[in-house]
């Protein structure tokens, strides 16, 4: 059975697409955000609760910030890409339930009252809906570096506060000359699956 995602959709989400190691200097613009956002909001979470937190780092003030916090070998990408996002989850995520899942608005107290709870559920669908955040740059005819390379409590420190985690950093943009890796292997269909 043949996927109804045409070839060339495949290709620009899965096959082809790496992680960008360069980057053109061709801007990447608020527009393209919204509309990347405006598409991946609908990936599923459990309970509707969308944790993920996004901070564009666009300024050369931010960008040094950044940069320091990231590991030695993601400095130079870091410092070029057009745009950087920080990914990072929401542990206060419940407070925006009532509105998210407005048929079951009890679920923010029954389930996540206590923040051991939010944490583990913020962390898990935060990077599910990073996921979906990487395939929507790609639809977008961008490329995506996702790392996570860096000093988590620096960033946090920097960029964050408490109730944040960050999850990945992600450089954004055309990708520029020699962006690509070789495709590193993947397991097969049988490797990985196992029928009951």
């Amino acid at each position: 059975m043949s996927l109804v995602l045409d070839s060339a959709a495949q290709d620009l989400l899965f096959r082809e697409a790496r992680t960008a190691n360069t980057f053109t200097d061709e801007p990447v613009t608020d527009e393209q955000v919204q509309a990347i956002y405006d598409l991946v909001k609908f990936g599923p979470t459990a309970f509707n609760q969308s944790p993920l937190r996004v901070v564009l780092v666009r300024s050369a003030e931010g960008r040094e910030r950044l940069v320091q916090h990231m590991a030695e070998g993601n400095q130079p990408k870091t410092s070029t890409a057009p745009l950087v996002a920080i990914l990072a989850a929401d542990n206060e995520f419940h407070e925006e339930l009532p509105a998210l899942l407005p048929h079951f608005p009890q679920a923010k107290d029954m389930f996540f009252s206590e923040r051991p709870a939010r944490e583990s559920a913020a962390g898990l669908n935060a990077a599910l809906q990073a996921a979906y955040f990487i395939i929507g740059v790609r639809a977008a005819g961008l490329a995506a570096g996702p790392m996570t390379g860096y000093d988590a409590a620096g960033i946090q420190k920097e960029f964050l506060d408490d109730d944040h985690a960050p999850l990945m950093v992600v450089n954004i943009g055309k990708p520029g000359e020699d962006a690509w890796f070789p495709r590193s292997p993947r397991l097969s269909f049988d490797e990985v699956v196992t029928t009951v």
